[in-house]
């Protein structure tokens, strides 16, 4: 007869297998993370098991699935329409198509562009703009802190809802959970503004609202009168961001953009917004959209996430590297790339293009930034020049290719950004924001070290194993 103590044990046992089947049988997995989930689960059977089980897979409910396509289906028909033939043309129209596959939009021409001269300036700005409102305010951040930038834009808030402009603020819960629970969150909810804590998790549970707890909206998204927005790697805060001062200050990058890309951005927040509040944005969203300017360039912004088809940010990333003929500079902070994302940036070095990629010197991350070291040799021998920035935390992402193609946003090349959060991005084809993006990854550079080559690749075998270890676990982080 079997005792009790047998039982549990054999429960246990049958639990783990069933949770390594899991982790073998899931469809769309690339081989790094099986290999890396089945690594944990053999190793560290209890443990492995409950991380899993909490972080093994994107899970999200069917019902909160059918409920983000029906929204996304209904405001689809709200995005501005090209005349026939009006799209991107010639080298960079792959990388386009690649984006409007994942937005269900097509690019969208005649849009207009100014770089922001840094963060304080960016903040100014968009101050302006919302002083400026007349008709309605739209804004989301993953982090908004109380802090002098924060509040700057709150008492903005607070000035458009008084003379009537319909304001809508979101920010994540977890991100912004401090701005929250203040006074500021409590003062722009008074003076009018409707207000959206985004992906709320009761207690931590995610199996309460149907989803993972730390799937996350990592989006960046301001919208003025549905004509003008902003995009890029910069949340409401001060360069100094105080929750992680000691990295500071963290360099940023936003771009101030006017045309029909804006109702595209408009549309990534109207989704968000309807999702979590119920409200209806179709009448919202049926104003006609910005006129396009005569000599402005083509642009698309488009959203993704843990609903997204698997490999989406990937595919955007990888379109754009492969569109490249001559020259590429990128910078990321965290750099956690899946099999298909480095092989184009290998395979674009191999091809003759000089790809340069900027890193921050000091990652807020050490896990991150240590897994990002360890992709140092495979980029070197491909011919990448690397180099870290020495004079922050250079947060922004940023793509420019050819001179020409612009992307950026606020996806990282991480795991995270790739299959988990949600982020936004635009991609742009204008010489003259290129230029301007050029001249910003310029300055970067100024201010960063090149890391040898020979170092990079001639490693001692302990910084070997500890780095191609890394590598393997890395689909986990």
């Amino acid at each position: 007869m079997i005792d009790l103590d047998t039982t549990q044990w054999m429960i246990v046992v049958a639990l783990h297998l069933a949770v390594i089947f899991r982790a073998i049988l899931l469809d769309g997995r690339d081989s790094y993370a099986r290999a890396a989930w089945l690594l944990l689960l053999i190793s560290v059977p209890v443990a492995g098991v409950v991380l899993y089980l909490l972080f093994g897979e994107p899970w999200i409910s069917k019902s909160f699935r059918q409920r983000c396509k029906r929204i996304e289906e209904e405001l689809q028909s709200f995005a501005p329409r090209l005349a026939q033939g009006g799209g991107a043309t010639g080298l960079t129209a792959n990388a386009f198509r690649t984006f409007e596959a994942a937005s269900g939009w097509p690019v969208s021409t005649g849009n207009t562009a100014r770089l922001t001269p840094d963060s304080d300036t960016a903040i100014d700005m968009l101050v302006a703009d919302i002083d400026a409102a007349e008709d309605r305010v739209h804004l989301s951040f993953y982090i908004w802190l109380g802090d002098n930038n924060g509040t700057k834009v709150v008492e903005a808030v607070c000035r458009a809802a008084r003379r009537g402009v319909t304001c809508r603020v979101a920010a994540d819960a977890i991100g912004s959970r401090a701005l929250i629970r203040s006074a500021h969150w409590t003062s722009m909810r008074e003076a009018g503004a409707h207000l959206c804590s985004l992906l709320e998790v009761p207690l931590g549970l995610g199996i309460l609202v149907g989803r993972r707890t730390d799937l996350r909206n990592h989006r960046k998204i301001a919208v003025i009168d549905g004509r003008i927005t902003y995009g890029g790697s910069q949340n409401c805060a001060d360069p100094a961001f105080l929750v992680k001062r000691r990295f500071a200050p963290w360099v940023d990058i936003l771009v101030r953009f006017e045309g029909p890309v804006a109702r595209q951005a408009d549309l990534i927040f109207a989704a968000a917004w309807t999702l979590e509040t119920g409200e209806d944005l179709r009448p919202v969203m049926g104003s006609d959209p910005p006129a396009p300017s005569a000599d402005g360039f083509a642009a698309i912004a488009t959203g993704t996430g843990p609903l997204s088809s698997r490999g989406t940010m990937t595919d955007m990333f990888v379109s754009v590297l492969a569109e490249t003929q001559a020259k590429v500079t990128i910078t990321t902070p965290y750099f956690a790339p899946d099999p298909p994302l480095i092989a184009a940036i290998v395979a674009a070095a191999r091809r003759g293009v000089e790809v340069r990629i900027i890193f921050p010197r000091r990652n807020d991350s050490r896990i991150v930034g240590a897994i990002s070291r360890a992709y140092y040799p495979v980029l070197a021998r491909a011919g990448v020049r690397i180099f870290e920035y020495c004079g922050g935390m250079l947060h922004a992402k940023t793509l420019v290719s050819d001179g020409s193609l612009v992307l950026i946003g606020s996806s990282n090349m991480d795991r995270r950004s790739l299959d988990l959060n949600f982020e936004n991005s635009i991609l742009c084809q204008s010489a003259d924001l290129a230029a301007q993006v050029l001249d910003r990854q310029s300055r970067w550079l100024e201010n960063a070290v090149e890391i040898d080559r020979d170092a990079a690749t001639g490693r001692p075998i302990p910084r070997r194993f500890a780095d191609n270890f890394l590598t393997i676990v890395a689909a986990v982080f």
